[in-house]
């Protein structure tokens, strides 16, 4: 099975260590670096999702417009609508978009968050309705007839879509948590199941987790989700500029927290998901790990995008990736630093390395 490589649609030029001076939808940066993606021979780029951000169903039809080859990964909250709305509204996305979308489902790991929009479920529910939301959309998107529903948050009667989606029979669904609860869901329902890369042991132990979940739901050995992993990065010509660059790149994102308001620098010390967790403990451990593994505050490992960064030469991070292949990781989604020029310095050095090493392994493997 050939891999993949996600980005970031990040809508402006804000990030760790680059103020954004613009407004929080700056279309003219979002294309170039949509652009600079699909020229990176990315296979999809991520819609991220974020109470009072810009609304990613819109941007993801504005974007399927401009773009012929590069794919959707579109965060959905399963609060912010009706599962048979946006089972419609899916659909006609995926249409739009010729077949290229895919559906990250967030059941919501941070309640502060989950309640500016006026959802008050505790984490245990949001979990239960994240599954019976996903499964009401299977039916929705492959019944020819009309069903009801009555579930524990949802009751539908008489219900059919006239419109369905490009793919068949369905667009893919991604899934992504590192409890039990989330293993469970995603073990179910998940064509995807998207893990934060940490260490190479704490990622084998989830993989395992994911995958026995979706053996105890009843899936079998040819049909468990392939596993996605998001990654942090710092590129540079050798090993030793790369570390330098993150000591620079650590100071820099330093320097803009501390300058920022209070409420949007604050991290929580005890964070809610498991993810975040875990990373903080393999943190608490020590800075480097694996080949070329950093965990630092800076890769947010106490909040928000929660992923081991890699950090190296283009050969380095060639290597460490293809330690995560090697374990089960098929879907690669990265993100640099300074992302426009990191994602170009990515897809020029990185990408076609990778997918060749994994080209070759994949015919070995036939072989042997």
């Amino acid at each position: 099975m050939p891999i993949e490589f996600v980005g970031m649609a990040r809508p402006n030029s804000g990030d760790e260590t680059n103020h954004n001076a613009g407004d929080a939808f700056d279309k003219e940066h979002f294309l170039r670096l949509a652009r600079v993606h699909e020229d990176a021979g990315f296979d999809r780029v991520l819609f991220a999702y974020g109470s009072g951000g810009r609304d990613p169903v819109a941007s993801a039809a504005w974007f399927a417009a401009k773009f012929d080859r590069l794919g959707i990964l579109l965060a959905h909250r399963p609060n912010v609508s009706a599962p048979t709305y946006a089972a419609q509204q899916f659909a006609t996305l995926d249409q739009v978009s010729d077949g290229r979308l895919c559906i990250h489902f967030i059941t919501g790991g941070n309640d502060q968050d989950q309640i500016r929009e006026g959802d008050t479920f505790s984490k245990a529910d949001r979990y239960v309705r994240t599954q019976e939301y996903i499964q009401i959309l299977k039916r929705v998107w492959t019944s020819t007839e009309p069903f009801s529903h009555r579930g524990q948050f949802y009751q539908i009667d008489d219900f059919l879509a006239k419109v369905h989606s490009s793919r068949r029979p369905r667009p893919l669904i991604s899934f992504g948590g590192s409890s039990p609860e989330a293993y469970a869901v995603g073990g179910a329902e998940a064509d995807i199941y998207a893990l934060w890369a940490e260490h190479l042991a704490g990622t084998v132990e989830q993989i395992k987790a994911v995958h026995a979940a979706a053996r105890n739901a009843g899936r079998s050995s040819g049909d468990l989700p392939r596993i996605q992993a998001f990654f942090r990065f710092v590129i540079a010509d050798t090993d030793d500029l790369a570390w330098e660059r993150a000591e620079q790149l650590i100071a820099r994102a330093d320097t803009l927290r501390s300058a920022a308001p209070a409420d949007s620098r604050a991290r929580p010390s005890s964070p809610e998901n498991e993810g975040s967790k875990r990373l903080q403990r393999i943190g608490d451990r020590g800075t480097r790990h694996d080949r070329a593994g950093l965990v630092h505050n800076t890769t947010e490992a106490s909040g928000g995008g929660n992923a081991i960064a890699l950090v190296g030469s283009p050969e380095t991070i060639t290597a460490a990736l293809l330690d995560y292949y090697d374990i089960g990781v098929r879907i690669f989604h990265v993100r640099g630093f300074d992302t426009l020029n990191d994602s170009i310095a990515f897809g020029q050095h990185v990408v076609p390395r990778l997918r060749a090493e994994a080209e070759r392994k994949e015919t070995l493997a036939v072989a042997s």
